[in-house]
């Protein structure tokens, strides 16, 4: 179980929303016959680090060989508000 974090307070005061944000790079998108004036990809369907986070070789694919940069980058993204005002009040 992770610890919760302290909600973010914006400069007038009011609870910001908190985001987790996780980022995924899929297929390879490298033209690899561009030189040639032709569109070819070579399949690869999901980056894979070759190395450990922090060295150079996690910025490479163990797949294709190719840089991160070169596959599609994806955010997916969990908000939520974390805002204590009740706009629900009875009467």
């Amino acid at each position: 179980m992770r610890p919760q974090e302290e909600p973010k307070r914006v400069s007038n005061g009011s609870l910001a929303k908190k985001e987790n944000k996780v980022v995924r790079y899929r297929e390879c998108r490298k033209n690899h016959a561009a030189n040639i004036g032709g569109y070819a990809v070579d399949g690869c369907r999901e980056f894979m680090a070759s190395g450990e986070e922090g060295t150079s070789a996690a910025l490479r694919c163990a797949a294709c060989s190719c840089h991160r940069s070169f596959h599609k980058r994806e955010v997916e993204s969990d908000s939520f508000c974390d805002c204590s005002s009740d706009s629900t009040t009875k009467k």
